[in-house]
């Protein structure tokens, strides 16, 4: 029997970032000491008070069918978390949950885009919006975050990469890959842009909100511009400031007939999302933040170590990320070399995949990221595999031979 796949398949890559994982995780099956920093996932356990209440729910019997936009509890528990957290004051009907951050914006964009529309997505991005994008029939714009800015965009540029077929504009800050964070100026000088297309709407993905360091703070677009409203989509989730990434609990806040066709969108493929960790993602939204800020404190004594140790290596450029958990070296001046084992480092692809072979460190390529050459590294991990990685990292590019 012979099956056809769909042609709006034939293209789409498997996330680099899943990709390089994965090909850690067979290494290490082979016997090698594979340190992965591939995946964005914290080494933290989830929230105790999570954890009992959805065996408490459980144990009640709070197991059937939910809601395709959520469960009561937890859309009011995220109306408390937008008031306390972003001084945003939202309704229950813009609000919805879904399977994850992810199925957020497959939503968002399901709901939204015809074929031949564009996205706007400021590069370094997640992997996954120009994916998602093309997936669906839209076109990804990308513009450049220059690194001397620290990968901020610029207001201009999306000014210029605004057309009649703009869709969306994407906004993921604190950032993944570079950690950057966007500045009361420069969410206004955006807001200022987006005033001069009212037929953009926004999608803030803002999963990290809780990430940030030296004592800066997350704004919310919405809250710098609430004006805006009626074309701001708020992604959020319960993966990263909480440890909960296998619980798969996403929200979203967004303008009520879009929130409304993203319910429709959901119930049509994957309806509701478990009860139970529905009940868990309220304990935690409504616990203690003494758990965050711990979670912060380490990240932010890691994000020290790891990149005051890239910064001293040759070669090796490494901005201070103000944000999230990553860091996201550039390797411009080690492209051409030679590994110790001879493999021609051509692409930052190729420097990844000989920095797992031969070093058996996973990183993911900038490539991946809309931006090249770069890694991009976490520093999700326990302070020794950090320790030891740098030292590996450092091993590896000395052995470089260039030209």
């Amino acid at each position: 029997m012979s099956f056809t796949i769909a042609s709006r398949l034939a293209d789409l890559p498997r996330p680099a970032t899943i990709a390089m994982a994965a090909r850690a995780r067979e290494l290490k099956a082979q016997g090698a000491d594979v340190i992965s920093l591939a995946l964005g996932q914290p080494d933290f356990p989830s929230p105790p008070e999570a954890i009992e209440a959805a065996y408490a729910a459980a144990k009640a019997g709070d197991t059937g069918y939910p809601p395709i936009p959520g469960q009561k509890p937890l859309i009011d528990a995220i109306i408390r978390k937008f008031r306390r957290d972003n001084a945003l004051d939202v309704t229950s009907d813009r609000i919805m949950v879904a399977n994850g951050g992810k199925q957020v914006i497959f939503n968002a964009l399901m709901a939204s885009l015809e074929v031949g529309d564009e996205v706007i997505v400021p590069a370094p991005y997640w992997v996954s919006y120009p994916l998602i994008t093309r997936m669906l029939g839209g076109v990804p714009v990308e513009i450049r975050c220059r690194e001397e800015n620290g990968f901020r965009p610029d207001p201009e540029a999306i000014r210029e990469a605004i057309t009649p077929r703009t869709k969306w504009l994407v906004l993921n800050f604190p950032n993944n890959p570079t950690g950057a964070i966007l500045e009361r100026q420069d969410l206004e000088a955006i807001a200022d842009v987006l005033r001069e297309a009212p037929h953009v709407l926004v999608m803030s993905d803002e999963i990290y909100e809780h990430l940030t360091f030296d004592g800066k703070k997350h704004l919310s677009l919405l809250s710098v511009a609430p004006d805006l409203a009626d074309r701001i989509l708020i992604v959020n989730g319960m993966a990263k400031a909480y440890a909960m990434t296998g619980w798969r609990v996403g929200f979203a806040c967004g303008p009520v007939p879009l929130i409304q066709a993203m319910v429709a969108v959901q119930g049509n493929s994957t309806s509701g999302v478990c009860t139970l960790a529905q009940a868990g993602s309220v304990a935690a939204l409504d616990g203690d933040a003494d758990g965050i800020a711990r979670m912060l404190e380490t990240y932010e004594r890691r994000r020290g170590l790891v990149v005051g140790a890239l910064q001293q290596v040759p070669g090796l450029t490494c901005v201070m990320p103000d944000g999230a958990f990553y860091a996201y070296p550039g390797i411009a001046a080690l492209i051409g070399g030679t590994s110790g084992q001879g493999r021609l480092l051509d692409t930052d692809v190729a420097f990844a995949e000989a920095l797992l072979d031969e070093a058996h460190v996973a990183t993911v390529p900038g490539s991946a990221f809309g931006y090249s050459p770069y890694l991009r590294l976490s520093f999700a991990a326990s302070d020794e595999q950090l320790v030891e990685a740098c030292r590996r990292i450092t091993q590896f590019v000395g052995d470089i031979r260039t030209v």
